[in-house]
């Protein structure tokens, strides 16, 4: 193993390698392109920062690595956890976010540029003041995000005013479709790391449905909080306004939260993903989105407040618990309209189905038990027969045939009644007039 990897594993207390972060060094050194693919815990961070420590020039004043993050957020995150590595090896990281100084240069340029598209672009194109052309390796980060909040343009800007010859890895927990043309268009024979995502179900988690019937996720979430008792709790909300309205409910109701979604300022969400590292909550509201890319440890319940319409995203949510051979629980909050949805994840989830009465959890029959009919009245079985005849050529009067064809079947039945009733009172006055001569 390389030295400057056995450092780094020393550094960060790392016992062995990660499957991606084994797929990476395979190749990075070799000057490959790379595309990984995989979702939040699994290593990726360390995967790109090892071969970028691995090929810089401490003695090289210019930049020589640029990392992008779709946000300020995931940007300040990867900056916070590079800069031990970067004093250990006596490197230079420079973090280029919305709300940071432009132009206040230090003579000694970084060699590493960690940073959000939208600005880099300002301080490397418009003004000037930070030279990114002699980067030999660049990272697009969280590259399905980065494509989500349109800010691949920016990506698209920078590289084509950088060297032909850099090498780029793109990592992501999807590969959408309009991402394709992009890595086409950038990257040359690139080498796939896909780490399967089934990973996450192996763990030793526990999958809970609780159908809100008549309430809402906000009001069906509060009766499920008091019967368990989290380290830390990551609820999900599919939109930011529902995680806002979620995190507003529970705090009515005395519950000490962070919130995390899309709809604050970025000043608050950079606080909030402070205190969230700082684990001195033990609720944490989110979207999915927001929470990308953000290392949490200790969950012991993920809470899905529905599921979402990619349900990649689910498989995100359950896989930020149940991490390091420890147990978790993930519950799913859902309506009628998730049936689908539920149908759809039973192939790889073992869901129970549960309620929550009087702050106490009961067991409710399988999701998809078929409830047995009652047998029907035989007459309603032969008239419902002669309704449901097909009829290849409609006749004229067919409904007054049909009419009488159910009424003579009425008459019938009738007539077998009223002879089966005759014959019971036979039965009845016979068996009187028996016991009448026996007595005397």
């Amino acid at each position: 193993m390389n030295p400057i990897v056995e450092k780094i594993m020393e550094i960060e207390h790392f016992r062995e390698l990660t499957p991606i972060q084994k797929e990476v060094l395979k190749v990075a050194n070799k000057k490959r392109d790379i595309i990984g693919v995989s979702s939040t815990g699994s290593g990726k961070t360390h995967a790109f920062f090892m071969p970028i420590f691995e090929q810089i020039d401490p003695n090289l004043n210019e930049v020589q690595a640029t990392i992008s993050a779709p946000t300020r957020e995931l940007a300040y995150q990867l900056y916070d956890r590079c800069l031990p590595l970067a004093k250990a090896f006596g490197i230079r990281v420079k973090l280029v976010i919305g709300g940071t100084q432009k132009n206040q240069e230090s003579s000694l340029r970084p060699q590493i540029v960690i940073g959000t598209p939208g600005r880099m672009k300002d301080v490397f194109l418009d003004d000037q003041t930070l030279r990114l052309d002699t980067t030999k390796i660049m990272i697009i980060d969280e590259a399905d995000m980065t494509l989500e909040f349109g800010f691949l343009e920016d990506i698209d800007t920078i590289l084509s005013k950088m060297d032909k010859n850099i090498q780029l890895m793109v990592f992501s927990a999807t590969i959408p479709q309009a991402l394709r043309p992009f890595l086409k268009k950038y990257l040359y024979d690139p080498y796939l790391i896909q780490i399967d995502d089934k990973e996450n179900f192996q763990a030793d988690v526990q999958h809970i449905l609780v159908p809100c019937k008549h309430k809402s996720y906000g009001e069906k979430l509060l009766d499920v909080l008091p019967c368990i008792q989290p380290y830390v709790c990551l609820i999900f909300a599919n939109t930011n306004e529902e995680a806002s309205a979620i995190a507003h409910l529970m705090r009515e109701h005395n519950y000490d939260l962070v919130e995390l979604h899309g709809s604050m300022e970025s000043r608050e969400r950079l606080k909030s993903i402070r205190m969230i590292q700082s684990q001195k909550k033990s609720y944490i509201v989110a979207s999915d989105i927001a929470a990308r890319g953000i290392d949490l440890d200790g969950v012991t319940h993920v809470i899905s407040c529905g599921f979402p319409k990619d349900l990649i995203y689910y498989i995100h949510r359950a896989g930020r618990t149940g991490r390091a051979q420890r147990d978790g629980i993930c519950i799913a909050l859902y309506k009628t309209s998730d049936q689908r949805a539920i149908q759809t994840l039973s192939t790889q989830v073992n869901f129970q189905h549960k309620d929550v009465k009087n702050q106490t959890w009961v067991d409710l029959k399988p999701f998809f038990q078929k409830e047995r009919h009652k047998k029907s009245d035989p007459l309603e079985q032969d008239i419902q027969k002669i309704v449901r005849k097909k009829k290849v050529k409609v006749k004229p009067n067919y409904k007054k045939k049909q009419r009488e064809e159910i009424d003579r079947l009425k008459r019938k039945k009738k007539r077998e009644m009223i002879q089966k009733d005759i014959q019971r009172q036979k039965k009845e006055r016979a068996k009187a007039a028996q016991r009448q001569k026996r007595m005397g």
